[in-house]
């Protein structure tokens, strides 16, 4: 009996030992939600505690308050540390380079019939100061314009705003731009104006001989087409492109490789692949067929948009303006003086005295 309940006791201490054994060898139990999210604030503070010194957009260790939060700012960590989505870091622009007013090739494009009621204005304002720059493109011929600015071309083109007249403009001037040897083109109509100090700003922000194309879109998605690649083959292409009543601008390394589509009249038939007129026809080359993104810039303007929109007190900033009607209204920049609105219905000359306050014949008190 003895022997027996000696043996139970044994048996009964064993168990509790090797109980007491397993309890100090296994692993503790997970803490709850709430502890895991705790140690984890905790752990921002570095190690041993230490207070970590608060990163770009961060608080303090002591703002750290939820699980959310910790979340939130882990994220952006990661997102500031590594590269962009999709792929390697970007590269950072190149530097800018220097630009003198005769680098850059501004194409007008007019017609006979608007020499005087458009072209006149331009000649008395923004031209006036520029006239080494501006190449006038027209589809007449007319002796008095050609005595007051320096290089009037006629392109031989129909006068009609037909798709097959505006993409024979645009064929003449990509032919006359590459010809001048100069580093970047931009094409504007007859009723924009063109600020050139903030033009050369702008374009001195990007390598010319680089693909750079550079404009703003007059729709809010790209432009859908059928391209014809035969007379049996056709397929859909999208694309963006720079309205040209904003104006747009191209580097020379991207029209260069822009020869085989657009030199030697050759832009015509590519514009005729999409049945579109020139300023699409230009989009169609750089993105479709070479890949080339369209870089946006607000800075330009075209009387598509409402440009009393158009801070006044940034006007210096602005790279192109317009007039014009949008909505059945009149559609003009909203600039007090120093003209009123029957005597500068288009608000250049209020304009250009505000840029230029030096000239002649604008008023002493035109100046910002």
């Amino acid at each position: 009996m003895l022997k027996r309940c000696g043996r139970r006791l044994l048996l009964a201490l064993a168990g509790a030992l090797l109980a007491c054994l397993l309890v100090l060898t296994a692993d503790p139990p997970p803490p709850p939600p709430a502890e895991r999210g705790r140690r984890a604030l905790r752990s921002l503070a570095g190690p041993a505690g230490a207070a970590r010194a608060p990163g770009p957009g961060e608080g303090s260790l002591a703002e750290v308050r939820s699980l959310s939060e910790y979340f939130g700012r882990l994220t952006r960590a990661r997102r500031d540390a590594g590269p962009p989505p999709g792929g390697a870091a970007r590269p950072p622009r190149p530097p800018a380079e220097r630009l003198a007013p005769r680098d850059v090739f501004i194409a007008v494009k007019t017609t006979r019939k608007f020499h005087r009621a458009r072209l006149d204005l331009l000649l008395d304002t923004w031209v006036s100061r520029h006239p080494d720059m501006t190449f006038i493109f027209t589809d007449g011929e007319d002796e008095a314009l050609a005595q007051r600015v320096g290089t009037v071309i006629n392109t031989n083109c129909s006068a009609a705003h037909s798709r097959q007249a505006l993409s024979c403009k645009m064929a003449v001037e990509y032919d006359h731009f590459i010809a001048s040897g100069r580093k970047w083109f931009c094409h504007v109509d007859d009723d924009n104006y063109v600020n050139v100090g903030a033009l050369l700003g702008l374009l001195a922000g990007f390598p010319h001989t680089q693909d750079v194309y550079i404009g703003k879109p007059s729709l809010d998605r790209p432009i859908q087409a059928t391209e014809r690649l035969s007379d049996n083959t056709m397929r859909p292409v999208h694309f963006w492109f720079a309205t040209g009543g904003a104006g747009f601008c191209i580097s020379r390394g991207l029209a260069l490789k822009m020869s085989p589509w657009a030199s030697g009249g050759r832009f015509v038939s590519t514009a005729e692949r999409i049945r579109l007129p020139d300023d699409c026809a230009v989009g169609y080359i750089a993105e479709t067929l070479l890949g080339v993104r369209l870089t946006r810039s607000s800075l330009f303007h075209s009387h598509l948009e409402s440009l009393q929109q158009v801070p006044a007190a940034r006007l210096h900033e602005q790279v192109t303006l317009s007039y014009g009607t949008f909505e059945n209204k009149r559609n003009t920049v909203h600039i007090k003086g120093p003209f009123s609105v029957e005597a500068d219905p288009s608000r250049f000359r209020s304009i250009h005295c505000r840029l230029y306050p030096d000239t002649p014949w604008c008023p002493h008190t035109a100046g910002f």
